[in-house]
């Protein structure tokens, strides 16, 4: 296939400074090369074709979302703690819309929801899936990233036999949604596995400490494949007490949820600190929220290269108050960015994410936000080949309409990219 270049008024490779008046040359869906001013053949000027300064940079990653709550979308308000909020949402999932959660006006509103992850410039998702149902929507729509099939149960009697089926699950559904990749034979059944989805992968996850039994922590890490593991962690200090004391508010909304396990007995120490003991810390881990881990536990995920996922807009929707995202970078610590969902968030646009950052960590260099837009993002997904523009990696791109005369263009698009001014380019 012969190749393409790709021309604007600024490239953000994401490894190094921005590129004024850069090019892309690709081939084949990857990067064959990067350069400055005169490209080396006939180039598609995306300044020129759509009338005003163009940035062009790699696909945005949303690595934490719950796209299938988009349903959801302006029925739970903000809430003044986190378990207050639980609470608001368990109701208004009772009520459900026409069809049951799985119905038809939810699959529109994932649908929709998907199409304007796309429209921001979102080329992967960490999507946290109970029903599995947004599978077939992502690869519709060609958007990557990792499906993690959460599961939730703090009772549970057999968390090996709840692990096993779990995963089963999620392999049915697997094979549904591509069986037809592959010749069927005379009997009517694929001659092979399923062939994996070239931009999404999937694993079984715990949700949180207050919410998963030990067990299927424990048999969840023991079963854990290439893939990474993900978990709500540090989100609340109603968590911190949980633990530590087995009171509080989450102790009471088990017992009124009849959900809660006598046996169980609180470890009595730090949440990272549990998932070491559990075996659940491993390389690559994401720790979604980490609000409130003290400097102790931030330093325990550091040393364990695991990676904070934040979401300030979404802590603050639910009454947990802000992220110290400063002392996540001075720190060290390996971060990526997430908008969770719709039941929590004004927006599923990650520059919107970005905006609320460099508004509450101005110390933050704005090419390290970015980083961990992209980059990182795409890193901890298991995605490595996504997130910068580079020779070899995959030519999946955001594109920005920039005001005349920008300079900065990387303080630009962290400080508020207005609605309609982004789009994928594949």
């Amino acid at each position: 296939m012969p190749s393409r270049i790709y021309r604007a008024r600024w490239v953000l490779p994401i490894v190094g400074p921005p590129i004024a008046d850069g090019w892309v040359e690709c081939a084949d869906g990857r990067v064959v090369a990067v350069g400055h001013g005169k490209p080396p053949g006939p180039a598609d000027d995306l300044s020129e074709r759509r009338g005003d300064d163009v940035a062009l940079m790699p696909g945005l990653v949303n690595a934490h979302t719950h796209l299938e709550l988009s349903w959801l979308a302006g029925r739970v308000p903000p809430a003044t703690s986190m378990v207050e909020w639980i609470r608001r949402l368990i109701a208004e999932r009772g009520n459900g819309p026409a069809g049951g959660p799985a119905g038809a006006a939810a699959q529109q509103a994932i649908a929709g929801a998907v199409t304007r992850l796309r429209a921001s410039g979102t080329a992967l998702v960490g999507e946290v899936s109970n029903t599995l149902e947004t599978l077939s929507i992502l690869d519709n729509a060609d958007i990557g990233g990792m499906v993690f099939h959460e599961l939730l149960g703090f009772m549970t009697p057999d968390p090996v036999a709840h692990v096993r089926n779990a995963f089963a699950r999620l392999a049915e559904v697997e094979q549904r949604e591509h069986a037809f990749q592959w010749p069927e034979g005379s009997d009517g059944r694929a001659t092979r596995p399923p062939k994996p989805h070239p931009r999404r992968r999937s694993s079984v996850v715990a949700h949180a400490p207050y919410s998963t039994s030990p067990g299927l922590f424990t048999e969840i890490a023991r079963r854990k494949s290439e893939a990474p593991l993900s978990v709500h962690l540090g989100e609340s200090s109603d968590e911190i007490e949980f633990l530590h004391t087995g009171r509080g508010p989450f102790r009471e909304l088990l017992d009124q949820l009849e959900v809660f396990d006598p046996a169980w007995r609180p470890p009595a120490c730090d949440p990272v600190e549990y998932l070491q003991r559990l075996g659940y810390l491993h390389e690559g881990c994401l720790i979604v929220h980490g609000t409130h881990l003290t400097a102790k536990d931030r330093a325990m995920v550091r040393d364990a290269d695991a990676v904070i996922v934040t979401c300030p807009r979404s802590n603050v929707w639910v009454g947990v108050g802000l992220p110290p995202v400063t002392r996540f970078y001075d720190e060290g610590l390996r971060v990526a960015i997430g908008t969770d969902s719709l039941a929590s968030s004004p927006s599923l646009s990650m520059f919107d994410e970005l905006a609320e950052l460099r508004r509450i960590a101005p110390e933050v260099e704005a090419a390290r936000l970015l980083e961990s837009a992209t980059r990182i993002g795409a890193e901890a997904l298991g995605f490595p080949d996504y997130g910068t523009i580079a020779p070899g990696q995959r030519a999946v791109f955001a594109t920005v309409r920039l005001p005349a005369g920008t300079t900065d263009v990387e303080e630009y698009l962290v400080s508020g990219v207005p609605q309609g001014a982004t789009s994928l380019l594949t």
